[in-house]
C-alpha cells in the first residue's frame, strides 16, 4: 500500500438501504472521533491505514482487513493510527435485525475472508434501489454469520438503579440533566451515581446522554426539520453545540449528514 492510497482530506457518503440499515463509507486523514456510542449494532472494515480506538479502556488499531463490532450503547472514540489517515465502511444495523440476546464479544477482529465478501457486499447494497427483501435479506444472513463467528455469551442489561438512570436520562435528554437530579433517581451519592453507572454501561452518565440527543437529532434531520429546531428540541444550546457534537459522534456535519441521507 502506498501513501497516494490514503486519504488527503476528511469525507464521507452515506446510503440508507431496506431495514433501516446505514451504510457509510468515510475517509478521514485528520479527524477525530469523540467518546461516543451508537443505540444500535456496527459492523465495520478498515479499508485502508489505520483506524485507532479505545473501547472500554483499551487502545485498538484496526488495520486493512479488520473488523470493528460495536453493540448498542457500547462507547468508543477513533482517529487516524498514522498520519497517513485511514477509511473504512461501516454498517449501522438496527437491533431487531440481529436475533435477540446475541452480542459481539469483542470491538476488534482479523478476519480476511469475512471481510473480502464484507467490501463486496456493501459495493453491491449501494446498487438495490428496488430490491428491499433482497437487500435486507442479504444483510441480515452476513449478520449473522458475523454473529456465529464473533459473537459471545448474552450479555444481561444493568437493572433497579442503574436502570432508573437510563430510562431518566431518555425521558429528558431535551433539558439540562445534572448528576445531583440522576443521583436521586438512583438513591445514591453523585459519586457512586457516576461510578455504578459506569460499571454498568461502561461509561459515563453524560456520554450516555449526549449518544440519546444525537440519536434524537438524526431522527428529526430525516424528518426535514430545521437544525435550529433540531438543536432546541435535542438538548442542544444552540445549533453551534449541535454540530460539534453530532460531528465528534458521527464523523460529518449534521447539514452534511442530511444531505447524505437525501431529507
Amino acid at each position: 500500500m502506498t501513501n497516494a492510497a490514503l486519504p488527503t482530506r476528511n469525507d464521507a457518503s452515506i446510503e440508507s438501504l431496506a431495514g433501516g440499515v446505514t451504510l457509510m463509507r468515510a475517509s478521514f486523514a485528520d479527524h477525530a472521533f469523540e467518546r461516543h456510542s451508537h443505540d444500535c449494532f456496527a459492523i465495520g472494515a478498515t479499508t485502508h491505514g489505520i483506524q485507532r480506538f479505545r473501547c472500554h479502556g483499551r487502545q485498538y488499531d484496526s488495520r486493512p482487513g479488520d473488523f470493528v463490532l460495536f453493540n448498542p450503547d457500547q462507547d468508543h472514540d477513533g482517529r487516524p493510527g498514522t498520519a497517513d489517515g485511514f477509511r473504512y465502511t461501516i454498517w449501522y444495523l438496527p437491533t431487531e435485525l440481529i436475533d435477540g440476546g446475541s452480542y459481539f464479544a469483542k470491538p476488534h477482529v482479523s478476519d480476511n475472508r469475512m471481510s473480502d465478501r464484507f467490501r463486496a457486499l456493501s459495493s453491491s447494497l449501494m446498487n438495490t434501489r428496488g430490491e428491499a427483501l433482497r437487500a435486507e435479506s442479504l444483510v441480515r444472513a452476513f449478520a449473522g454469520t458475523m454473529m456465529e463467528r464473533h459473537g459471545g455469551a448474552i450479555q444481561t442489561m444493568a437493572g433497579g438503579a442503574m436502570a432508573r438512570v437510563r430510562g431518566a436520562i431518555h425521558a429528558g435528554f431535551a433539558r439540562d440533566i445534572t448528576v445531583t437530579e440522576l443521583a436521586l433517581v438512583a438513591g445514591v451519592s453523585r459519586a457512586q451515581l457516576t461510578r455504578a453507572f459506569g460499571a454498568a454501561y461502561h461509561m459515563p452518565p453524560h456520554v450516555y446522554l449526549n449518544a440519546v440527543r444525537v440519536s434524537e437529532a438524526q431522527q428529526r434531520i430525516r424528518r426535514g426539520m430545521p437544525l435550529v429546531q433540531v438543536a432546541l428540541e435535542c438538548g442542544f444550546a444552540d445549533q453551534s453545540h449541535l454540530t460539534r457534537r453530532f460531528k465528534g459522534s458521527v464523523g460529518v456535519t449534521p447539514s452534511s449528514w442530511r444531505r447524505m441521507i437525501g431529507a
